[in-house]
């Protein structure tokens, strides 16, 4: 008896589930934002984890912060993109551009240098362009 009430509401709570009608229309696209600077201690202690802030720029009223991707291109090398998203529905946005400062937290595993680039955008040819900071691990 136990086990049958169970099914039935198992049942009827994958009913309300399904019945709810989500929009699949996506209203914005992910876009990178050019980083403008980046503030990173002159060096590392290993073990410890450093709050790394970057200064990026957001084009208008209608690109949102969404967070940082860091890519680990090798062992103690890592490439920096701030992702953000863009509405791409009839929004009026503003078309002010604003520097924006957010941070992520980075802990130190590896002795040795870390080699970090952060993306700043295109050039005219279409070939990445970073800031790059070399930091040492002190012991």
């Amino acid at each position: 008896m136990r086990k049958a009430i169970m099914l039935i509401m198992l049942i009827g709570t994958a009913g309300l589930f399904n019945a709810c009608d989500l929009d699949d229309g996506q209203n914005f696209r992910f876009t990178t934002l050019s980083i403008v600077d980046a503030n990173v201690p002159e060096s590392f202690e290993l073990n410890e984890t450093y709050s790394i802030e970057v200064t990026y720029v957001r084009p208008n009223g209608c690109t949102f912060f969404e967070g940082f991707d860091v890519a680990r291109t090798a062992q103690t090398d890592r490439e920096v993109v701030v992702i953000g998203s863009v509405l791409t529905d009839d929004t009026a946005c503003t078309q002010v551009i604003q520097e924006v400062t957010a941070s992520f937290d980075f802990q130190v595993l590896y002795t040795g240098e870390y080699h970090f680039r952060f993306y700043t955008g295109q050039d005219e040819n279409d070939n990445s362009e970073f800031l790059e900071f070399t930091i040492p691990v002190v012991e």
